[in-house]
């Protein structure tokens, strides 16, 4: 029988970056110890693969019932880990359940950073009316209260955002002035490796 992958379970910037990747693209089975996390970007699969020390392969799926395996996976076991997940709110078929996680306050800013690049979006556009150049940090989310909870962790930053409704998920979203703000708390010197596309786009509205 093979050994089961052993996670090490210690907080830090690339932990609580990887568990807000789990948080937005991550699943957990019902099997008490299999999970997997799904991206369309390979990059991004690897830096979970590598921030969590895993040797399992990497693999490509297909989702929503389309035939083209366009999406990038990597799925293994550990108990413990799995144990851990559920400890912080974490549960398997999470996308309507999931509240209030256990993330402590030094590392929030690393996992914000991973539920952007896990379910967010950076994006530029310009006013239809003013033609004024704007600036939008969106999270999307099928629960509603998990976007409360990130919108609450937020406002000591001195962001305000807003909760729209959308077809299939809840949006918070964030204005030009806050997202810049976002930007620069979750970007901070000498931050690990994110997702690459986002900060490259991202980097033009970065103080430092």
């Amino acid at each position: 029988m093979r050994p089961l992958n052993k996670v090490k379970i210690l907080w830090s910037s690339k932990f609580a970056y990887v568990i807000g990747l789990m948080a937005t693209d991550g699943n957990l089975s019902i099997d008490g110890h299999h999970m997997e996390f799904t991206s369309k970007d390979l990059d991004l699969v690897e830096i979970f693969k590598n921030y969590l020390n895993l040797q399992n392969k990497i693999s490509k799926k297909a989702r929503g019932g389309e035939k083209e395996k366009k999406y990038f996976r990597i799925q293994f076991g550990d108990v413990a880990f799995y144990k851990f997940l559920l400890d912080i709110g974490l549960t398997p078929h999470k996308s309507k359940t999931i509240g209030v996680l256990k993330i402590p306050k030094d590392y929030f800013l690393d996992f914000l950073r991973g539920c952007i690049d896990g379910d967010g979006n950076i994006r530029a556009f310009k006013h239809p009316e003013s033609k004024n150049p704007q600036l939008r940090i969106r999270i999307c989310s099928a629960s509603k209260n998990f976007l409360i909870w990130i919108k609450r962790m937020n406002e000591p930053f001195k962001v305000k955002g807003y909760l729209k409704t959308a077809t299939r998920c809840y949006i918070l979203e964030y204005a030009m002035a806050d997202s810049i703000n976002l930007l620069n708390r979750i970007y901070y010197k000498n931050f690990p490796s994110s997702l690459s596309r986002k900060f490259l786009f991202a980097k033009k509205y970065l103080r430092t």
